[in-house]
């Protein structure tokens, strides 16, 4: 029988992890997956049992079940101290953040950071009184510099968002730890199985399991976790806002979570597949793929990756906006939507020089991120093939 301890597979690599972690069928009859349990209110059998809360739950909020396997599995893949569920990526991101400051603090947060993060830090923790420095993402050690003596967190995200820049997370670790900083970093896109992040020092670790933990766009859904320093302080956030996700939802990123790997490899193949024939076409000055020797950051990805995902930039040669509709609209089998890591292939174009502040942005033409699924490679590069015909046809 499985169990549902922390440390009860570590002996194990990762696939097998994945099958097991978090189940326990002698708890739900025999059955492989625990169950969906919907519930608010937890029954008590005697007066002093009500008093003490005597029991694993105690209200729908604190959790149930099918929530406990989620967040043991992840704790056991992310080699954390404690993992809590959200019903978004955005709210894993805010949640982090509101654990680690008060008001009249200073952070610091990558300027190539997921731009709804950069909403909130800009809208909400300015309110409260927090004040938020974005730095560039390539500036490793020099991050000293921009230390105050009331700054209490680092946020990364490498790489960033739609850009692709590889952060030095060991120069920028070094810093957070010599000012007693905690680090929080979006996780996405090398989830735990590419890049451990609290092997590699973070204290907070945020993921979109809306991308390739589902694995099938049919959920939204945001995990924290954190190391033995920062859980309490976490799960104690977490408590006060009583951020829930629906029982559904988690029940569906369980079931994503037992093949995640076998997609991600699939997605690392397709996705490096893609990338290579792109980075050959005469219409692409540049790939912004962290595995690929020619891209910017490779080295970092090298040394501090287990692997690379389905989801990549490419940078265009100037082209007029009216090619560019023609190119994308009409696309047979890639869609245009502002997700990724689903089994379907995803475009969109994007600009960062509409919100970038502490660096510069200056693509040569179009800038496209792709978020390559399961299709056929080949059909994938044929669609792609057609729309570049068009593209070139309205130039």
């Amino acid at each position: 029988m499985t169990d549902t301890k922390r440390d009860g597979h570590k002996g194990f690599k990762s696939r097998t992890r994945l099958v097991h972690a978090g189940r326990d069928p002698s708890e739900q009859f025999g059955y492989v997956n625990t169950p969906i349990y919907r519930g608010s209110t937890v029954l008590y059998p005697t007066l002093d049992d009500l008093y003490a809360r005597r029991g694993r739950f105690s209200y729908g909020t604190q959790g149930t079940p099918t929530t406990q396997a989620l967040e043991t599995a992840w704790t056991e893949l992310a080699g954390a101290a404690g993992t809590v569920l959200v019903p978004t990526g955005l709210a894993a991101i805010t949640l982090a953040l509101l654990t680690a400051v008060k008001a009249g603090d200073h952070i610091l947060v990558t300027d190539s950071a997921y731009r709804p993060c950069r909403n909130f830090c800009d809208t909400v923790l300015r309110r409260m009184g927090v004040e938020t420095t974005y730095y560039d993402p390539l500036i490793g050690g020099g991050l000293e510099s921009l230390v105050r003596q009331n700054t209490r967190v680092v946020f990364l995200e490498t790489p960033g968002s739609q850009s692709f820049e590889l952060q030095d997370v060991v120069a920028i670790k070094a810093v957070a730890e010599a000012h007693d900083l905690c680090t929080i970093i979006d996780n996405t896109w090398g989830t735990p199985l590419f890049f451990p992040p609290h092997e590699r020092g973070m204290d907070m670790a945020i993921e979109a399991g809306t991308k390739y933990l589902s694995g099938h766009s049919d959920l939204l859904l945001g995990l924290v976790s954190a190391n033995a320093r920062w859980y309490p302080r976490l799960r104690a956030t977490y408590d006060a806002f009583a951020m829930c996700p629906g029982p559904e939802d988690v029940f569906l990123a369980l079931r994503g979570l037992r093949t995640m790997e076998l997609r991600l490899r699939e997605a690392e193949r397709q996705g490096l597949a893609m990338a290579r024939w792109l980075a050959a076409r005469p219409e692409v000055v540049q790939v912004l793929h962290p595995a690929l020797p020619q891209c910017p950051g490779h080295a970092l990805w090298k040394r501090d990756f287990l692997g690379s995902t389905g989801l990549f930039s490419v940078l265009l040669a100037p082209f007029s906006r009216e090619a560019l509709a023609a190119m994308l609209d009409g696309l047979e089998l890639f869609g245009m939507g502002y997700s990724w890591g689903g089994f379907e292939s995803l475009v969109i174009p994007f600009d960062c020089r509409t919100y970038r502040t502490a660096t510069q942005w200056n693509p040569p033409g179009p800038a496209l991120r792709f978020s390559i699924g399961l299709e056929d490679i080949e059909d994938l590069q044929a669609d792609l093939a057609a729309g570049f015909e068009r593209l070139n046809a309205h130039a």
